[in-house]
């Protein structure tokens, strides 16, 4: 079995207090979201357990990320009544239309989050509209 990167604990210290019945999600979840955070830096090249070998203060971070993961799955599965972060409401025919945070998802790292632990960086680049060096002498002669 693969590390798992969060305890219980670690949720209660960071976070909140745990229910009985979030304790056992939570314990399951964390599982799950440490697979969730490896699989995310293989797919970027990244090998997570080797950085966090080579660097502690990244196993610290990944705590953390996991942490966040977990409590907010953790709150979108107990709140039936997520916060609605768009809302559109109408008179008279009465038409309410909501989109809410979380909808569907249980457990997601922020591209942010990714960032910290350095598995995810930012990229740049160039792309010459009008064409390169080359076309340039075809047609100036």
């Amino acid at each position: 079995m693969a590390a798992v990167y969060a305890a219980i604990s670690d949720i209660m210290l960071l976070s909140r207090p745990l229910t009985a019945e979030e304790t056992e999600k939570a314990e399951t979840l964390l599982e799950i979201a440490s697979a969730k955070l490896r699989t995310a830096a293989r797919k970027y090249g990244k090998d997570l357990d080797g950085m966090i070998a080579e660097e502690p203060d990244v196993g610290l971070a990944a705590k953390e990320i996991t942490v966040k993961a977990v409590v907010r799955a953790l709150n979108s599965l107990a709140d039936s009544s997520a916060p609605a972060v768009q809302g559109s409401q109408a008179a008279m025919g009465y038409s309410v239309s909501m989109t809410y945070l979380n909808a569907g998802q249980s457990l997601y790292f922020l591209k942010n989050e990714l960032k910290e632990l350095g598995i995810l960086r930012q990229r740049f680049g160039a792309m010459e509209v009008y064409g390169n060096a080359d076309d340039d002498k075809r047609y100036n002669g």
